[in-house]
């Protein structure tokens, strides 16, 4: 089930950190850069975020979250992260196709991700999103962004 989570609440914040914490360490080790942003993040950091999040949970489990701002008609994807405990069975992609579901007034979503954590650029290719740029975040880091054009445009 997914549904909208309230970061003012600190137990969820805690629950949410904890999940990011070991989803992005994954990656971290994947790219072998450990200085992501969200693995600096804190409790108050993440309350004071200003994104909107959605949690996917598996009976009492937060398996995974997703977290964007909308700027005008761009949906930009701040964080898509799924408890490694949950790897591989889809959560992460029902996370994004609801987010794209949900915000109508879009035609456009962007999202970065390390360009060697093959997992998340398949699941972005296969969503449709096309690469737009490789940024170097640090000597030999790259974070590939991503860009899909929605086909509707909000009534």
């Amino acid at each position: 089930m997914i549904k909208k989570l309230n970061l003012n609440d600190t137990e969820t914040v805690k629950r949410v950190l904890e999940l990011q914490i070991a989803s992005y360490k994954v990656e971290a080790d994947i790219l072998g850069f450990y200085e992501i942003p969200p693995l600096k993040d804190t409790i108050d950091s993440l309350k004071k975020c200003d994104e909107i999040f959605y949690g996917y949970h598996i009976r009492d489990a937060l398996a995974g979250i997703i977290s964007y701002k909308t700027i005008n008609d761009t949906l930009d994807i701040h964080r898509v992260a799924v408890h490694p405990n949950f790897f591989r069975i889809g959560v992460g992609g029902k996370l994004v196709d609801y987010v794209e579901g949900n915000e109508r007034a879009i035609n456009r979503i962007i999202v970065c991700t390390g360009n060697m954590n093959i997992p998340a650029v398949s699941l972005y290719l296969k969503k449709g999103y096309k690469k737009i740029n490789d940024i170097e975040v640090s000597k030999g880091i790259y974070l590939t962004q991503f860009e899909k054009i929605l086909n509707f445009k909000a009534i």
